[in-house]
């Protein structure tokens, strides 16, 4: 077992606030800038492709798996590597990875830009997800490491403000370079690289913090195992139904195949891995683990469903993808205002539960209202129901991480801080895919089903590929429009359940009061007595 105390430290020129052990406010939002800014570069990776995928998945021939791919492939990369992001936090300088994850980012964007073909735009969109995962995790580590749990809130609403700036301009952005004469969707792979480049130059510049190097143990083997693990099951949940049944030998394999690997994964984890990429000791904190449960479910509600969202507006109500990304602001709304203001009174009065609580109420009831939308739900009823989803995510997502970085030792906040956002990458991943599953099936069997009522032969029709609705006759597209509209309310319903179980996890978590020092009492009377 190797030592985890520093053998050497490395500091760089302290500004007066460091000198003191605190960074004044002034010198945490020039820090800020800079995380803030890579955060909206990773939530822009997903949101301003968003409704260029049914023009990009025309153009290169592609089908409804490729559509959820192209979602998965990134959101399983930036699940497998976060908590590999997170241990090296522990290890390493938190500069100098913020900025690697911003490289690597680039350079799958510049690899999905030119892709000529829907394998190679699924290959970039996963290196882009190594990225994203780096980014995702170290900006939460980063300002756990500059501000005290009890401000902390203050800060996590100028990240929901990021969040949702991303989440409506995406779509907005994305819509309109698909629209904009001689530009197209693969200019959606551009735009985010000029921000990433700010992003790192302004780091370079504004974050100073301690670098502590000691002997280094990565986990490669346990990591291996993991994202082999829940790859076998994604691509299970993702092709069956269309490439193979869902009862047969392909599936059985592939199922078999994900639960040895990821109990080999456990493990590792618990008996081989010096330095396990996920420490099982965190989940000894009934916080911890009641937080990591319910981020599985909110990945599974929240990504499961609102991803297919866009593919709603543009095909069941036939908007073009600026107005579909207009109508994303009814969600992103709410969420803007809830975070801010949640984030504020959690800083003011150092009590969060009440706040999760009543986010999580409000999810379940924002995907219930959701599961009775089709194809003709007037459009200010859709947008109000979004705002409900909005307003609870709003309250919900940062705070997680918040609690379990109030329960965590200063030691272990990269690995704990990126364990919530791995498992809420994980259900997020498994919900794409396997309500992607679902959405195909479902699109199959009414299209067929209404194509044979009109008395149109459907030998050789290939129901689960999205058409070009334009090119269809009136009739044909009403049948499209129908599938698409009353199985997208069908995906809601199905995640509202996942929704609740995070509600009933978030009941059983014990608030703690939020600390006002950086490390936690224990560790500051070990220092002292040191």
């Amino acid at each position: 077992m190797s030592s985890s105390l520093p053998t050497s430290t490395v500091t760089p020129p302290a500004t007066p606030a460091e000198a003191s052990g605190q960074m004044s406010h002034r010198e945490i939002l020039e820090a800020l800038s800079g995380l803030l800014l890579a955060m909206f570069v990773a939530m822009l990776s997903s949101t301003v492709v968003s409704n260029a995928l049914p023009r990009i998945v025309t153009d290169l021939h592609g089908s409804q798996s490729g559509y959820t791919w192209v979602v998965v492939a990134t959101l399983l990369t930036m699940t497998a590597s976060t908590p590999v992001w997170g241990k090296l936090a522990d290890q390493f300088d938190k500069k100098m990875l913020v900025q690697s994850a911003l490289v690597v980012y680039v350079i799958g964007s510049l690899i999905a830009a030119t892709a000529p073909s829907m394998g190679v735009l699924i290959g970039a969109r996963a290196v882009q997800g190594l990225g994203v995962g780096g980014l995702t995790a170290l900006v939460q580590v980063v300002i756990a490491s500059m501000v005290t749990p009890r401000e902390r809130g203050r800060y996590s609403g100028y990240l929901g403000a990021v969040f949702a700036l991303a989440t409506v301009s995406g779509p907005l952005i994305g819509g309109l370079l698909v629209d904009a004469p001689g530009l197209g969707w693969r200019s959606c792979f551009y735009v985010g690289i000029p921000v990433a480049v700010v992003a790192f130059v302004v780091l370079q510049k504004t974050l100073h913090l301690p670098v502590v190097r000691r002997e280094v143990h990565i986990d490669y083997l346990g990591a291996g195992l993991i994202v082999s693990g829940v790859s076998a099951l994604l691509v299970w949940v993702s092709l069956a139904g269309n490439d193979f049944a869902w009862v047969s030998g392909t599936s059985a394999a592939l199922v078999a195949l994900g639960v040895v690997l990821l109990v080999a994964a456990v493990y590792v984890e618990m008996r081989v891995a010096l330095e396990p990429v996920i420490p099982t000791r965190l989940f000894r904190d009934r916080t911890t683990a009641l937080a990591t449960f319910a981020s599985i479910m909110v990945g599974v509600a929240m990504f499961g469903a609102t991803v297919y969202l866009s593919q709603y507006f543009q095909i069941a109500r036939g908007m073009t993808p600026t107005r579909a990304g207009l109508m994303s602001i009814a969600m992103v709304g709410g969420l803007l205002v809830s975070s801010i203001v949640s984030g504020r009174r959690i800083t003011r009065t150092g009590r969060w539960k009440r706040y999760l609580v009543g986010g999580m109420v409000l999810v379940v009831i924002g995907l219930v209202l959701l599961s009775r939308i089709d194809e003709q739900t007037p459009l200010v009823v859709v947008g109000a129901f979004m705002a409900v989803v909005g307003v609870g995510l709003g309250a919900t997502m940062q705070n997680l991480v918040l609690a379990v970085q109030n329960n965590t030792a200063q030691a272990d906040m990269g690995s704990a801080s990126a364990v919530v956002a791995f498992f809420r990458s994980m259900g997020g991943s498994i919900g794409v895919s396997a309500l992607g599953a679902v959405l195909s099936a479902q699109v199959s069997d009414k299209v067929r089903s209404g194509l044979t009522a009109l008395h149109i032969s459907t030998d050789g029709h290939q129901s689960h590929q999205i058409p070009d609705l334009k090119s269809l006759p009136a009739p044909v597209r009403d049948v499209f429009e129908h599938a698409f509209g009353t199985s997208t309310g069908e995906l809601f319903l199905i995640a509202a359940p996942f929704a609740l179980l995070a509600l009933v996890a978030v009941l059983f978590i014990r608030e703690v009061p939020l600390r006002t020092t950086i490390e936690r009492a224990d560790e500051v009377v070990g220092a002292s007595a040191r």
